[in-house]
């Protein structure tokens, strides 16, 4: 996230509870739909604390309360499981979504102006001043592969994309658990598809976008295999599987 985007955030929550209810947001944006329990055991805050600001939260609108998502294959243990929440639309609004309109507006001038292609360019040229820093993997080492993305998954969070990195089976998952051009990218894929073939090229591998906020997801979930190596520029299709 760039320095202006993280001004402009902490002025938007600032006025509503300090410190503390930006970090409950913050959490709720990014482990949501998660207890309250769990939110002051990953804060160091008492659960009686956090309760009052999820309670402050869920009156304003900003979070909500519902189920927890069940593990799949995972049996349901006994009892009333214990009430979860998560950030509303409203609630993500407070990280960084208000120029939404502004973004298309000029996305949509530079594809009347060159088309397609011209869209593409830029889209290119954008993922690649996020990721610019990121080394390439050095071909065929799956250890490396990991530390590479987790070199993706920092950048894409210093740029708002509140990115997590998770062990899925025989490979590994990228979640943006928030991105901030999304309403851009819905109506313009290429975005999405140039950061794909963007990390693609980094961990020298096919990957597999499985899920994407632009499709009405709650998450970005891009998988990377980590003991199949096919060339990048193969395939990295829109999905939203």
């Amino acid at each position: 996230m760039h320095e202006g985007e993280v001004d402009w955030v902490a002025e938007r929550t600032r006025s509503g509870g300090g410190d503390t209810r930006r970090a409950v947001m913050a959490q709720l944006l990014k482990r949501g739909p998660v207890s309250a329990a769990d939110l002051a055991d990953g804060l160091g805050l008492s659960a009686a604390g956090v309760r009052r600001h999820l309670d402050a939260l869920v009156a304003e609108g900003l979070a909500e309360t519902c189920s927890p998502n069940q593990v799949a294959g995972e049996e349901a243990g006994r009892g009333r499981p214990p009430k979860h929440f998560r950030l509303t639309d409203a609630g993500r609004d407070h990280f960084g979504t208000s120029y939404d309109s502004l973004a298309l507006e000029a996305v949509d001038l530079i594809k009347d102006l060159g088309g397609e292609g011209a869209v593409r360019t830029f889209a290119k040229g954008r993922i690649s001043k996020i990721l610019g820093g990121v080394r390439s993997a050095a071909e065929g080492e799956a250890d490396d592969v990991e530390a590479v993305v987790a070199e993706v998954a920092a950048a894409l969070e210093d740029h708002g994309y509140a990115a997590t990195v998770t062990r899925a089976g025989g490979g590994i998952q990228i979640c943006q658990h928030h991105c901030p051009v999304s309403a851009v990218a819905a109506a313009h894929p290429e975005l999405c598809e140039a950061e794909h073939e963007a990390i693609a090229e980094l961990v020298g591998r096919h990957i597999q976008p499985l899920a994407l906020i632009a499709d009405g997801h709650g998450i970005c979930t891009t998988n990377i295999p980590l003991s199949v190596t096919s060339p990048a520029g193969d395939t990295n299709e829109r999905s939203g599987a």
